[in-house]
């Protein structure tokens, strides 16, 4: 009996060590609601075209031991083409398919037969540049916009940054010293406008900062990271050691910047009054090319200071660790994104950390964590620095891949505090990849011009596809959905009044109110049912002119509805943002009567 009893307490042992031995050789998958959590982010991101997915990839896991005659037999249902993913393939079971269409479908299928063990997208992974700056870990501000990712991508190479401020601690020169956490980093000739001279040295510390900000020497084992650590700097001092300047001072720099190559102009800088001077100069850079960017302002007012303000120029509001916008920070209609500029309510990690000079000693380096809006616009700066680096050729590219790749806060596509949201790096320039028209519009467009003529009586509708192929309809389509968005690229060299209507026409016609009303809150005449609604009434009498406001109307009604859609932007006049859509929606329906109008036929 008791021999019998060690028997079952040896087997029980041996039971127990096997289990172990195979928790350990096989991580758990994730149970129930976490796992169906995961596989419903998985078909999100492929839904979306997400870069951390293979466009068009599966990967199949086999059971051990099956054969590629027998998934060659299973593959004409699934509708794939699936081989081996490597040498290791007959012994894993790992396959791989490319260029598989509905994606989600066919996994469905696959996911069915029990020979698979599982079936999946094809998952991109990469490297995350972690630098080895022994400081970076207090950089909050450097994750907050995802740059460990972006610097994957580059790191601004080659691009001018004009540092409009107090100057930069970049040289050994008299009593002045570059600070150690810029050693190494590119250079370019500069100006000093307080002291009419080539050496824009900083004897304040402001500027040093901005600097370090936009491109401190990276991975160098010292000190601190820089968002494009790979940029070149132009330093342009304007302010005194009391961090005070003129506005001519400010308008020479910022012509000079655009005269000797600068793609960016960094202006942490600002005041209340406008300048008719700085407005000119700001619209003479952006006319060459460049991107202004400049801070907001730290009143706390919902007043935008100049040189932010002006027509041309990247407003920055500042956000603190948290992400909501910092009690000093300035904002306004003329707000464009906000950037991480620091709170230090909570202590001094709450500012931006970057190595400057001593204020009361020029020769000395410090390490400093500031805050303001000052320290939000060279996160925007360098960000439009790898832009260019990444091959935009325009303000204007760099501007809508700074506002599609902002994350969006409290719902709106555009708000007074943020902008159109707060910057993300990784965001934009994969936004800026993939920039292009916004087909979805005329997605929509195409949808609601089915549903027209499916309200139309037999006799009363034109055929659908005469409809789509007469130019008078499809080119104000066209231009309301998407506008001719490839004239950015058939003449990017364009200068003066020729790029002015380059800008308008690759714009849709809603979004024409950019050039006219500039940035901001959306004009909502603009985006309404006006414009084809005017254009309707000679189309009463003038029957050879109704394609061309259906197809125009029509268009409309396409963009309204997927503006209201994905979130509708923040109307000007609108005494609450909830009425956006609403308004939006209403003039839907009317755009649609009209676009219905204007394609019905009369009756013999």
């Amino acid at each position: 009996m008791r021999m019998r009893r060690w028997n079952v307490v040896l087997a029980a042992l041996a039971l127990s060590a096997s289990a172990c031995a195979s928790a350990s050789r096989e991580p758990e998958a994730p149970a129930g609601q976490d796992l169906a959590a995961a596989q419903a982010e998985v078909a999100q991101a492929v839904a979306e075209g997400s870069d951390d997915v293979v466009s068009g990839a599966i990967v199949v896991d086999f059971k051990d031991g099956t054969t590629k005659e027998q998934f060659d037999a299973w593959e004409q249902e699934w509708g794939v083409d699936l081989e081996f993913n490597s040498l290791e393939g007959p012994r894993t079971g790992v396959t791989l398919a490319v260029g598989v269409d509905g994606v989600e479908d066919v996994l469905q299928r696959i996911r069915q037969n029990p020979a698979v063990e599982s079936a999946e997208p094809l998952m991109q992974l990469r490297t995350s540049y972690t630098p080895n700056d022994p400081q970076y870990e207090a950089q909050w501000n450097l994750r907050m916009i995802d740059m460990p990712k972006a610097w994957d991508g580059n790191r601004g190479k080659g691009v001018v940054v004009a540092v409009i401020d107090t100057g930069i601690a970049y040289e050994d020169h008299d009593d002045f010293k570059q600070v150690p956490d810029l050693k190494g980093v590119s250079f370019v000739k500069g100006y000093d406008f307080v002291n009419d001279d080539e050496h824009a040295n900083d004897d304040h510390g402001h500027g040093t900062h901005v600097a370090g900000t936009i491109a401190q020497a990276t991975n160098n084992g010292e000190g601190v990271a820089g968002v494009a650590f790979d940029a070149t700097l132009m330093p342009l001092k304007v302010l005194n050691h009391f961090g005070s300047g003129t506005s001519a001072d400010i308008a020479d720099a910022i012509r000079f910047a655009a005269d000797h190559d600068a793609k960016v102009i960094n202006m942490s800088l600002g005041g209340g009054l406008y300048s008719q001077v700085m407005a000119s100069a700001v619209e003479y850079a952006r006319k060459k090319g460049v991107t202004v960017v400049a801070a907001a302002g730290n009143t706390g007012r919902g007043k935008v200071e100049f040189p932010a303000a002006y027509p041309g120029a990247v407003a920055v509001s500042a956000v603190g660790p948290s992400g909501s916008r910092a009690p000093y920070s300035s904002y306004g209609k003329e707000l464009d994104i906000a950037a991480p500029g620091g709170d230090k309510r909570q202590g001094d990690s709450g500012g931006i950390l970057q190595n400057t000079i001593d204020p009361r000693d020029p020769s000395r380096s410090i390490y400093a964590w500031y805050q303001g809006t000052s320290m939000a616009a060279p996160h925007v700066a360098a960000v439009a620095a790898m832009l260019y680096g990444a091959g935009a050729t325009t303000p204007d590219e760099v501007e809508q891949a700074l506002y599609v790749g902002a994350k969006v806060t409290e719902n709106q596509a555009w708000s007074e505090e943020y902008g159109h949201g707060v910057l993300n790096a990784n965001a934009s320039l994969q936004a800026f990849k993939g920039a292009g028209p916004r087909w979805p519009s005329l997605g929509w467009a195409a949808a609601l011009l089915a549903l027209v003529l499916l309200t139309l009586r037999g006799r009363e509708r034109p055929g659908f596809l005469n409809v789509l192929f007469r130019p008078a309809f499809f080119v104000p389509l066209l231009l309301s959905t998407v506008g001719f968005f490839f004239l950015r690229t058939w003449f990017a060299g364009a200068a003066g009044t020729a790029q002015d209507v380059v800008s308008v026409a690759s714009l849709p016609i809603p979004d024409w109110q950019r050039i006219i009303f500039g940035r901001g809150a959306v004009n909502p005449l603009f985006y309404s049912a006006l414009i084809p609604l005017v254009l309707s009434l000679p189309a009463i009498a003038w029957r050879g002119f109704r394609p061309a406001v259906g197809g125009l109307a029509l268009g409309f009604a396409g963009f309204l509805a997927y503006a209201a859609w994905v979130g509708a932007p923040a109307l000007a006049w609108m005494p609450f943002t909830f009425l956006a859509k609403p308004w939006l929606g209403f003039n839907t329906v009317v755009c649609l009567v009209i676009a219905r109008a204007m394609l019905k036929r009369e009756d013999a």
